[in-house]
């Protein structure tokens, strides 16, 4: 053999070695400009925008569910899918992080398969921490983070998430939630921070600049989402994808500051609203999205829809597709029926039912946050951040975000905090030992469910490390056994739901608590109350029986940070961001209402354990 023969082997050989390292990572290089991380964001959409079909385009405007993708992943390259999501509860069979990391990377495998090698941004509902995955740290609902009235800790509680969620390879959450829930009938009060504009203004931007960071290029940040735009938490009666029937300047002045907020710090996606505003879809409602969000508001980022939320619109499924879109939306998640929503849009087009500049303008949207998160750079997980996810420092954020949600609303004779004069302690209530229910809904599957659902440490775990070492305690769900006890701390509150199955035309506390408590109340004992809920409850008289009563929300997987308080390691700070309701009589209540008289207004919580001095 010759030895240019020789070299041309080891050249030819040294390229496909090369080629196949590169595919491993990402797309070849073609030396095309979009491909050349050194110029704009907006010269690489350019050209690249100036590249694809109009097949390549619908595609990428495209958001399906992995449920729907799973058995022909194939589909990916073949429709040059833009996005994929997983719903609440749609996980891989092996729901760790590995498994989440390997699941993802597979799909991104099949996005770079294509012409233009354009890689898929994930999609999930990473709300209180990374929610939906096995052993990852849950974080209190919003409603808890609300209440510490704490931004900075709130910006770190997203940070943490998101390098959760970027240890799994996704680089996209639908949340901070910045509804203001204005009826607590609503089953997703708990997503929002509060019922007022301010509390939604600094805590949304806290965490959209947790999640984003400085460079959402960097391997620890994601795409945030501003949702749901807008009037979710308004609608009569606190019907769930019910009509916000208000003008325009309540509108505006409640439901849309939080906004105003959210992009000036630069939040990449909003996602649409299933509610109606005076009897108009939100989804279809152009004044809405384009004049004021992208008009006047000024947003250039990534409108999304709602899980299938364009077929609630009026007419048959092309009206429903071509009225969205020229509304604003952006990309849809459809998320189930995609070759169908795929043909649709192409035929709306060819028709002129949608104009290619509003397609274009749609789809520049979506390849700006792509190029703005290094997608085309790094598509893959970094495995540094798989390592993390659930790591004990990130745990350690999780129950200072417990101990600093927590509101303390009576202490009588200030039998808080529990000192070692207590020989005998009785831990009781169904929610004592429960951390699906201390989790509450968005918790490994959508509703929620009771039970060990996920890796974390309840109520009673973290009662029985930090009771003093002279004192036992006991357990009894039901409450046996008060009458040997000196204090009884009792654990009630509501069993886990999401949207939906949460709307409420009774917050009474549940007969099976009230007979705890009436069982542990007739033996003589002195008990505490620690409320398991996502919003404030009809309390009744369980208030005035108890000695102390803590309101803990939705505290996530580290139930020890309410341990603390009961023991005094940590003196509560928290505060009401809800006004709390005498009896369902005044639902709605809201801070500034005529005639306001709740149980504990807004901004209420004891200090110092209620010493006055």
């Amino acid at each position: 053999m010759s030895r240019v023969v020789s070299f041309v082997i080891l050249a030819f050989f040294t390229l496909f070695v090369t080629c196949e390292k590169s595919n491993s990572t990402s797309p070849v290089n073609l030396g095309y400009p979009y491909q050349d991380p050194a110029l704009s964001i907006d010269q690489r959409v350019n050209d690249l925008l100036g590249r694809m079909t109009l097949a390549e385009k619908i595609g990428q405007m495209t958001q399906v569910d992995r449920g729907a993708i799973v058995q022909n992943p194939n589909h990916i390259t073949q429709y040059g899918l833009g996005s994929l999501l997983s719903g609440g509860g749609s996980s891989p069979e092996d729901n760790s992080a590995g498994g989440w990391a390997n699941m993802v990377d597979g799909f991104q495998e099949h996005a770079l398969e294509t012409r233009l090698g354009i890689p898929l941004i994930y999609g999930i509902d990473a709300v209180h921490g990374h929610n939906n995955v096995g052993g990852a740290v849950i974080f209190p609902h919003n409603i808890g983070l609300g209440c510490t009235w704490n931004p900075d800790l709130v910006e770190e509680a997203g940070q943490i998430t998101a390098a959760e969620v970027a240890g799994t390879g996704i680089d996209w959450t639908f949340a901070p939630c910045i509804a203001v829930p204005r009826d607590e009938r609503w089953g997703r009060t708990y997503e929002g921070f509060g019922e007022t504009a301010e509390i939604n203004q600094m805590m949304g931007a806290a965490s959209i600049r947790g999640l984003q960071g400085t460079d959402l290029a960097a391997p620890n940040t994601i795409l945030a989402c501003a949702k749901h735009f807008i009037g979710d938490g308004g609608t009569e009666g606190g019907d769930d994808q019910g009509n916000t029937q208000l003008s325009y300047n309540d509108l505006y002045n409640i439901h849309l500051a939080a906004y105003v907020d959210a992009i000036e710090a630069n939040v990449g996606s909003v996602m649409a609203s299933y509610n109606s505003w005076n009897g108009q879809k939100v989804h279809g409602s152009d004044f809405l999205l384009n004049d004021l969000l992208k008009g006047e508001l000024a947003f250039d980022g990534l409108l999304v829809s709602d899980w299938a939320a364009i077929d609630q619109l009026p007419g048959d499924y092309l009206h429903d597709v071509v009225t969205s879109i020229n509304a604003g939306i952006d990309m849809v998640m459809v998320p189930h029926d995609y070759m169908n929503f795929i043909s649709t849009v192409s035929t709306a087009v060819n028709s002129q039912h949608i104009s290619e500049a509003r397609i274009d303008d749609a789809v520049s949207r979506i390849l700006k946050q792509k190029f703005a998160l290094g997608l085309f750079e790094n598509p893959y997980t970094d495995a540094m951040y798989t390592a993390g996810v659930g790591s004990a420092e990130h745990r350690e954020v999780a129950r200072q975000c417990v101990r600093e949600s927590a509101v303390l609303l009576k202490n009588e004779d200030q039998i808080l905090p529990i000192t070692g004069e207590w020989q005998q302690i009785l831990v009781a209530g169904r929610n004592a030992h429960d951390l699906g229910a201390q989790c509450g809904g968005w918790t490994i599957s959508w509703q929620g469910s009771r039970g060990n659902i996920t890796i974390g440490t309840t109520v009673l775990d973290g009662i029985m490390e930090m009771a003093p070492a002279t004192t036992q305690v006991t357990h009894s769900t039901a409450g046996y056994g008060a009458e040997n006890s000196d204090l009884a701390i009792v654990i009630i509150g509501e069993d886990p739901y999401a949207e939906g199955s949460g709307d409420r035309d009774d917050l009474a506390v549940s007969a099976e608590d009230r007979a705890v408590i009436d069982r542990i109340d007739s033996s003589g004992t002195p008990f505490i109350v620690v409320l398991i809920s996502g919003r404030p409850m009809i309390l009744g008289d369980i208030l005035d029986r108890s000695s102390a009563f803590i309101a803990a929300w939705l505290p996530g997987t580290e139930g020890g940070g309410l341990a603390d308080i009961l023991f005094g390691f940590y003196t509560p700070t928290g505060k009401l961001t809800h006004s709390w309701p005498r009896d369902m009589g005044q639902i709605p209540i809201n801070w500034g209402d005529f005639d306001y008289d709740p149980l504990f207004p807004y901004q209420y919580g004891l200090e110092n354990w209620g010493i006055e001095y």
